[in-house]
């Protein structure tokens, strides 16, 4: 039996430092990247994202610049037997970010050094490696 899959868009959010803005809803164990599933009258996956990061985080999200990073699978941290396919976008928000809606926490992480804080294997093995290959290359351009 296929396992049942769980549709998202989620958002990669660096503060100055390079820090990426990870969330855990109320009830969860893990942290993972903000974010949901689409509602009917969403226009596109920047317009379902913005209006997440508002209902849950209270931050403005400028979809200028947004980046596409690419559609992403692993299984999913909250519902066991289900997988989560997340297409993932880097974007700017402003905040403040506060816990909000679902959410019962947020946290920055370095994405080179998460520690020990418990993670939604997405994020841990996929989206935060990619991260740290980005904060390299842009250090380079910038000669840092």
């Amino acid at each position: 039996m296929a396992a049942r899959k769980i549709r998202i868009v989620a958002a990669m959010i660096r503060d100055e430092q390079g820090r990426v803005l990870l969330v855990r809803k109320r009830g969860a164990q893990v942290f993972q990247q903000p974010g949901g599933k689409r509602d009917a009258g969403d226009r596109d996956d920047l317009h379902t994202l913005a209006r997440e990061l508002a209902e849950e985080l209270g931050c403005s999200m400028q979809r200028e610049g947004a980046r596409l990073l690419g559609c992403f699978s692993a299984p999913a941290a909250n519902e066991p037997g289900c997988v989560v396919e997340a297409v993932v976008y880097e974007v700017r928000a402003s905040g403040p970010f506060t816990a909000a809606a679902e959410i019962e926490a947020l946290q920055w992480v370095d994405p080179a050094q998460p520690g020990d804080l418990p993670m939604a294997p997405l994020s841990r093995e996929q989206l935060l490696p990619l991260m740290v290959g980005a904060s390299e290359d842009r250090h380079s351009r910038l000669g840092e």
